[in-house]
């Protein structure tokens, strides 16, 4: 009889990752990686509690995924590169973005310097440099929202054809910030 085969739990990890990609998280079950593997469930289960730690593990993944999309944007305006970075991947990766950000997801949590690491990207961005961090935050959040917003017409495909979501992005951008500098000025809107 020969010896079993023996996978690696990054190899149970690609697996599962796989799986993540075309059917989307809440698809990953321990039978559906052991049949992808052709094994039987016992190799999940020896580096694996339970389905839900396997998918925090591919969640992780898709984290440093899409930071590696993060990293790959570097146009100097960091600000901007946030928002290029989130279109592509909704764009590029739909299945995923949605399980990630439209479903109820306990495995998003975010943690509470993340926004601070963001506000201090944001500051190498010669545009916003000249803000506090008392003001780059509400800027911070109105660009989240929409952009959020604008990915997920992306990656449900509702955009009209033809239609630029960076150009519209850059542009909301620009308005946020041109209205943040009126009021840092005390001008009227």
């Amino acid at each position: 009889m020969p010896p079993k085969t023996k996978f690696s739990r990054d190899t149970i990890i690609d697996a599962a990752f796989n799986i993540a990609m075309r059917e989307g998280i809440y698809s990953i079950t321990i039978r559906k990686v052991a049949e992808h593997l052709g094994s039987s469930i016992a190799p999940i289960y020896v580096n694996f509690t339970d389905v839900a730690e396997l998918i925090q593990v591919v969640v992780q993944r898709i984290f440093t995924f899409s930071d590696d999309y993060l990293l790959s944007q570097d146009t100097g305006q960091p600000f901007h590169d946030i928002g290029v970075a989130t279109l592509r991947f909704a764009r590029e990766y739909p299945l995923l973005f949605r399980d990630m950000v439209m479903r109820p997801n306990p495995y998003l949590q975010h943690e509470p310097g993340e926004m601070n690491s963001i506000i201090d990207r944001m500051k190498t961005d010669p545009e916003l440099a000249d803000f506090t961090d008392e003001e780059l935050m509400p800027i911070l959040l109105k660009m989240r929202i929409f952009t959020l917003g604008l990915s997920v017409m992306t990656a449900n495909g509702l955009l009209p054809e033809g239609f630029n979501d960076i150009e519209v992005m850059d542009s909301t951008s620009a308005d946020i910030i041109a209205a943040a500098r009126m009021r840092q000025k005390g001008e009227q809107l």
